[in-house]
Order: C-alpha cells, then structure tokens, then sequence
C-alpha cells in the first residue's frame, strides 16, 4: 500500500481504544516452516527437522519466533502504509507449534504529539495462548 491509496482515517479520527481489523491466518503447516526457512535462511533444525526437535527435547518443529513477529508486521502494513511504521517492540512469549491457528490483533493505546499512535500488539493461537506482544509506534 503506497502513501496516495491510504484508506485509513486522519490522526484526529482515531481513538484510543481503536481496534485494528484482525488478522487471521491458517493453521502453521510443515510447508509454512520450509518455505519461510527458504526465503529467510533460517534453516535452523528445530523449525524443519522433525528428529532434531526431538533431539533438542521439543514435541515436534515449531515456527520461527520471526515469522510470527513478520504476521505483525502484516497486521500493520494492511492498516497503514509500511513508510508510516517508526518502531516495533515486541516479547516472544511462547512457542508456536505446527497446527495453530494464529491471530494477531491490535489496539491504539496512545496519541502522543507529533501525531504518532502508540498500538499495542498481540498474536495469539486458537486456544488463546499469546505467541508474541509488544508495541507499535506509527507516523500518521
């Protein structure tokens, strides 16, 4: 989304307490792992190899902690244009396993001067566990 095609309203019709439409993404698949594996270079085995997770004392592959933090940045870039994102600050809070079903909300928690929104962040799984949490800073 470029500058020019901004649907979202101005600064002063926001509210805090304003919710971003959530994000709602399928179940994290073997394929999701492989495919984010490939295009960010993180072949670390505990995300793609069944037996070293096992190794490694997990049930089983889990996501990257980065992909669940790139949904994040999904979350955002469908309400804002990406040149209006000034910061993310987020806590990894658990792990992600292969069959959850992930959502990721968020919610204007601050204005603060120079028209910048503070939104708190969240991504949790099916069965309301909370994947990752942290704070978005946007330029409006």
């Amino acid at each position: 989304m470029d500058e020019a095609s901004f649907p979202g309203p101005g600064f002063d019709a926001i509210h805090v307490g304003q919710q971003l439409p959530p994000l709602e993404l399928p179940a994290i698949t073997r394929t999701t792992l492989a495919v984010y594996a490939g295009a960010s270079g993180d072949h670390n085995p505990n995300h793609i190899d069944s037996d070293a997770a096992r190794a490694a004392g997990h049930e089983d592959v889990f996501a990257h902690g980065m992909l669940v933090m790139a949904y994040l940045g999904r979350l955002l870039t469908n309400w804002v244009p990406q040149e209006r994102i000034r910061k993310i600050d987020v806590r990894f809070m658990s792990v992600t396993h292969v069959r959850d079903c992930l959502v990721c909300t968020g919610e204007v928690i601050e204005k603060c001067d120079g028209n910048i929104l503070v939104v708190h962040l969240k991504v949790h799984d099916q069965d309301g566990d909370v994947k990752v949490a942290g704070k978005a800073w946007l330029s409006m």
